[in-house]
């Protein structure tokens, strides 16, 4: 009697080794990824995300967490996918921090770009991109410096605009007021600015353009970077009609000489699934590509030195930035939105 031949067993085996070893590719393959809570809007960073990928062949999920975003990972808990936490404003930065939500991350790379009053003592928060808080000045208006406590000044009575004294980029700028010139000053400060006010504090940051251009006002306080958006913006639109109607100058504290800014800013996520590929996120984020790209796409002002600006941006001058820490401004966000109320700046 003939023994069966032994090839069909054999080749089972080796196509069972075969599978094994293609699924074990897969399983390390699909390891490659990272997944990004963001309360930006997607479209706005998804041009440094893809070259990201490009780069590193690292796959990112973008979730769009327009609010709670705190309330959100927390509820997750342990088994929550997310593994960088992206937003903008300080106070939402540390807000992660205190929330428990964020770990720290000792990178020389991320040490070595970003200075340390623009980034967490305690290595859980990193600044990616500034965003300078400047004047917005008719054009036909002679004016080449400012200071923010000259908002105040009488000669402008009836000719500034700006949005409302509760929308974070203003209380974190008030609270930097409170930190340079202490509670009672700023008070006096800011009931001037109001008796100054050509209409109500009221609106986003691109309706103080269109009210200089609409003669309601002749200054205002709002982000740089929407200047670069309404200057590139389709000719003829109004936005572009808006952009042409302003100048920016940049404001400096008398005490430091230097502007304020807010920040866009990122953190690992405490249960982070992907942490080496978290770290690695942030560290293209702030390489000269992915920050030559925050300034040409965003118009934000790049947080690592010697990097490409738009034009439109470059035009506005050197950014000698206010010293003073995020952090020890943040202490008086509290105060600094109390003080809006009790002045009835929005009133």
């Amino acid at each position: 009697m003939k023994s069966k031949p032994a090839r069909p067993t054999f080749l089972r085996n080796t196509l069972l080794a075969a599978t094994l070893l293609i699924s074990s590719l897969g399983a390390s393959a699909s390891a490659q990824e990272v997944n990004l809570y963001t309360t930006r809007e997607p479209r706005l960073i998804q041009p440094l995300l893809d070259e990201f990928t490009k780069d590193t062949g690292v796959k990112v999920t973008t979730v769009f967490v327009k609010d709670g975003l705190i309330e959100r990972v927390k509820t997750e808990d342990e088994k929550s996918p997310a593994d960088v936490l992206m937003t903008v404003d300080i106070g939402n930065l540390l807000d992660l921090v205190e929330a428990g939500v964020t770990q720290p991350v000792d990178s020389k790379v991320l040490k070595e770009v970003i200075p340390a009053h623009l980034r967490g003592a305690d290595d859980q928060w990193f600044t990616l991109s500034l965003r300078d808080r400047v004047a917005y000045v008719a054009t036909d208006l002679e004016l080449g410096a400012i200071t923010y406590e000259a908002f105040a000044d009488p000669r402008w009575k009836g000719k500034v605009c700006i949005r409302s004294g509760q929308h974070p980029y203003n209380t974190a700028l008030i609270a930097a007021m409170i930190a340079h010139n202490g509670l009672e000053a700023t008070e006096s400060w800011l009931r001037n600015v109001k008796n100054n006010l050509g209409r109500k504090a009221a609106g986003g940051d691109r309706d103080v353009a269109r009210d200089i251009l609409g003669g309601i006002c002749d200054i205002g306080i709002a982000n740089a970077y929407y200047v670069g958006r309404m200057k590139n913006a389709e000719p003829g639109s109004d936005a572009h009609k808006w952009g042409e109607a302003i100048k920016v100058v940049r404001p400096t504290f008398e005490k430091s000489r230097g502007t304020h800014v807010n920040v866009s800013g990122a953190a690992v996520a405490k249960h982070a699934p992907h942490r080496e590929e978290a770290v690695k996120l942030l560290e293209y984020l702030v390489s000269d590509k992915a920050q030559s790209l925050y300034a040409k796409a965003n118009y934000e002002y790049p947080v690592k030195k010697g990097v490409e600006l738009d034009p439109v941006v470059a035009s506005f001058g050197e950014l000698t930035i206010d010293s003073l820490s995020l952090t020890e401004i943040a202490k008086h966000r509290k105060e600094a939105s109390e003080l809006v109320d009790r002045v009835g700046f929005n009133n």
